[in-house]
């Protein structure tokens, strides 16, 4: 079994109580790994479509928990992972198929949040964003490498969409929702790469979703940033929209109706009251000008992707189901819809805050 021989690389001799699956990554397998002595721990196994070179990614991973781990030490500080080395002082395995293994610290007294049920959930969130922001921004951009190139270039997803769908129809009404709606909101995705050198540019999370926030098992507080493969230089719009993208989804984003999909403006202005008080300093006036273009331009990317995605055989995201990312991109499609019904209002309130 692969997870045999990545669990004896870092852990030889070590026994071994249970070892059973963790989390619902769209990317990366996951486990939870119970050693005989009672400490849990968590391996995984990157993904190697995604990260087919995963030397940059663990690079960048060990420099940025290295640097949170000795920043983050005040009384009420986030708790980050720490990556762990086996006895030769490894911290990473290949093992024969050409897969990347990790083994991590495991954050106890934790639990993960699909979808937000209070505002305080959603002002935690901002405020454990802002200050993972403030902590990244001591660290020098140019000492981290690209570990996705692309990530997060709209334009660059357009044109492989293009590509993908060439001589292409619509195969059901669903597809041809997907197809409109990216004919109708396309001449957009160069929103923020026109104005990049006017907004704020550090090394950012990349994907700071719902899921990857961990709060305290018995309590309404964000202790937690998980999931670093994707830390890179990039702009503090691109995780802010991505996170509001999230949080203000109050159906989540694997629920059962895609056209009840609702952006919350509610939880959009309680997730940028905490990350004002934070970190509001670090945005530019252009930041500022275009937020809520960020959120709307983050939804429909990801929704861009999933479709593209689906309609090129479910090459990079996991799935369970023939269809699932077209159900997936339906959902961020929706969701696009309902920031743009609300724009006016979302800027009104942002206007507020600021």
């Amino acid at each position: 079994m692969p997870t045999t021989i990545a669990l004896d690389f870092f852990l030889p001799s070590t026994p071994i109580r249970s070892l059973s699956p963790l989390g619902q990554g769209n990317i990366n397998d996951t486990w939870r790994v119970e050693l005989a002595d009672g400490e849990t721990l968590v391996l995984q196994r990157l993904h190697p479509t995604v990260f087919p070179d995963p030397g940059p990614v663990m690079d960048n991973m060990r420099l940025v928990t290295g640097h949170l781990s000795r920043a983050a030490q005040s009384p009420g500080a986030p708790v980050f992972f720490r990556l762990l080395a086996n006895p030769a002082g490894r911290d990473h395995f290949l093992d024969p198929a050409g897969h990347c293994w990790r083994l991590l610290t495991y954050i106890e007294n934790t639990r993960t949040l699909n979808t937000l049920q209070t505002l305080e959930q959603a002002a935690e969130i901002g405020r454990l964003l802002g200050r993972f922001h403030l902590l990244a921004a001591a660290i020098e951009p140019a000492d981290l490498t690209d570990p996705l190139p692309g990530f997060h270039c709209t334009p660059g997803y357009l044109a492989r969409y293009q590509e993908v769908c060439s001589g292409r129809s619509a195969r059901d009404d669903h597809e041809a929702f997907c197809f409109a709606l990216i004919a109708e909101q396309g001449h957009a995705v160069g929103v923020l790469e026109r104005v990049r050198d006017q907004l704020g540019f550090q090394v950012i999370h990349g994907d700071p979703k719902t899921a990857n926030f961990l709060f305290a098992v018995d309590e309404d507080r964000a202790v937690s940033l998980i999931d670093l493969d994707t830390v890179k230089p990039g702009l503090l719009l691109h995780d802010l929209g991505d996170c509001l993208r999230s949080c203000c989804n109050r159906h989540g984003e694997a629920h059962d109706h895609p056209a009840a999909t609702v952006f919350d403006p509610d939880l959009f202005q309680a997730v940028l009251t905490g990350y004002l008080d934070r970190a509001g300093h670090l945005l530019t006036p252009t930041d500022k000008a275009l937020l809520v273009e960020a959120v709307k331009l983050l939804s429909f990317e990801l929704g861009l992707r999933f479709f593209t995605d689906h309609l090129a055989g479910d090459r990079y995201f996991k799935v369970d189901y023939p269809g699932h990312n077209l159900h997936r991109a339906l959902i961020q499609f929706h969701l696009n819809r309902s920031i743009r019904d609300q724009q006016e209002d979302l800027e009104q309130r942002l206007q507020t805050l600021l």
